[in-house]
């Protein structure tokens, strides 16, 4: 993928460092949803009008290429002062030295008289062996690659937007976690500190529980940064600012009950393919247009003119302004043929190169299906392993919240060290937060699938259902 590159589907790592307390500090109009994210997205987005301005470049392309069937009318005035000697002889084409016209009158002096021309010249080509018809089919096929480069765009920007709102969910969801375990240590080291207070523990327990705090309040602090950094992102696909994220329970409290992961990838329906076929069409109309290129040019041209000259046939000179006047007019019409004969080796190697390009995109092409096949795997094997881990961690929160209580009342007993109450402790932290974010993890899977698929309406109509 080009235009955009989508880090969309992070670990469930970095979902824990994922963001809340700025969303919290965020001014602005309204709450958001996962809709409103991606349609804004999708409506106001940059990269999206960038796509869409270069769709429009091409479309006016292929109005250009068209022009070329059109007849050229070329219109041209000029009037000058300069000598009349003239000679018998050749003189090679060339741009430097004056063409003459007249007799040659034997003279050799700086004598100068007034001359003028205007006229019209019409040219069009009635037939050109395919040429014009191969650049116009190369512009249309430049247009497609420009459509299907703009819907790729789309689908990146929703995908990425949607992600990002994901992922604040999930990092509100992490921080409630890491604040209850901020919390829970601040009760057991005050009930430590009450018994080592009256000598019933010793003090280094209180320490212990102390550095645990400290360890948990740093988490703490790192999950508000990466609170701020995940807001950021979500704000960069918002038009406005806005007030905070609108935290819809279906997300948090359930699964996508219909994700057709079962049903096969349709590779040719996904953007990211469509537009590999579109690249590899243009370049095979390209090289059509190459191909034509090497014809004759058959052009019908008439011209109308006149001019004015201030020197007699026999060299003498009229004085005044005669010559500024074109008075004396003509007209010609007639067939221009024109073939450049040695362009054939050039010619030759325009359409190898054009051919290696074309066989690049094919191969490119097989790629990104196997790439897409490869990619559609993986996510259907994240959103099963997902679904089971959605399934487990109320019964790992509930064992661990068990096994903390347990710890609790065992070590106020007096029948486990302290080390028993921490290593629960940090269980029961790590199970509220992977059962936090577990269902969220199974709509990202679902997103995923649906982007890899080309088509995020049953990802949002199941979100919103």
């Amino acid at each position: 993928m080009n235009l955009i590159r989508i880090s969309c589907f992070a670990s469930l790592g970095m979902l824990v460092s994922v963001a809340s307390s700025g969303v919290r500090a965020q001014e602005a109009a309204s709450p958001l949803t996962l809709a409103a994210v991606v349609d804004d997205a999708a409506k106001n987005y940059p990269a999206i009008r960038i796509s869409q301005e270069e769709l429009n470049a091409s479309v006016a392309r292929i109005q250009l290429a068209r022009t070329a069937y059109l007849p050229r009318l070329d219109a041209t005035a000029q009037f000058n002062r300069g000598t009349r000697n003239n000679v018998f002889g050749s003189l090679l084409p060339q741009s430097i030295i004056p063409p003459m016209s007249g007799p040659v009158i034997g003279t050799n002096n700086g004598g100068s008289v007034w001359g003028s021309a205007a006229g019209v010249l019409i040219n069009w080509q009635p037939f050109d062996f395919g040429t014009r018809s191969a650049n116009v089919h190369a512009a249309e096929a430049a247009r497609d690659r420009a459509a299907a480069a703009n819907l790729r765009t789309q689908l990146e920007v929703e995908t990425a937007s949607a992600d990002a709102y994901l992922s604040v969910l999930a990092s509100t969801q992490a921080m409630k976690a890491a604040q209850t375990a901020v919390d829970n240590w601040e009760t057991l080291r005050q009930s430590i500190h009450a018994l080592a207070s009256a000598e019933l523990r010793p003090g280094a327990d209180e320490s212990r529980v102390n550095a645990e705090k400290a360890a948990a309040a740093n988490q703490l602090a790192l999950a508000q940064q990466a609170a701020d950094m995940s807001v950021a992102t979500l704000h960069k696909f918002q038009s406005a600012p806005v007030a905070g994220v609108t935290p819809q329970t279906k997300l948090l409290s359930s699964v996508p009950t219909a994700n057709g992961a079962e049903n096969p990838l349709a590779v040719s329906e996904n953007p990211i393919m469509a537009e590999r076929k579109a690249t590899t069409a243009e370049n095979a109309a390209q090289l059509h247009a190459i191909e034509r290129s090497w014809a004759p040019q058959f052009n019908l041209e008439g011209a109308a003119y006149g001019r004015g000259t201030g020197a007699e046939t026999d060299g003498r000179r009229l004085t005044g302004t005669n010559g500024l006047a074109p008075n004396i007019g003509n007209y010609v019409a007639g067939v221009n043929i024109t073939f450049p004969v040695l362009d054939f080796a050039s010619m030759h190697a325009k359409a190898a190169a054009q051919s290696a390009t074309l066989r690049a995109a094919r191969a490119n092409e097989d790629l990104t299906a196997r790439n897409l096949q490869e990619q559609f795997a993986q996510a259907q094997a994240e959103l099963r392993a997902s679904e089971t881990i959605a399934q487990n961690t109320p019964t790992q929160l509930e064992a661990a919240q068990t096994a903390l209580n347990q710890a609790t009342a065992r070590y106020k007993a007096g029948l486990v060290p302290v080390d028993d109450v921490a290593q629960a402790q940090r269980l029961q932290v790590q199970a509220e937060i992977d059962n936090a974010i577990a269902r969220l993890n199974v709509w990202r899977a679902f997103l995923k699938l649906q982007y890899l698929r080309g088509d995020l309406q049953p990802f949002l109509q199941e979100a919103n259902r």
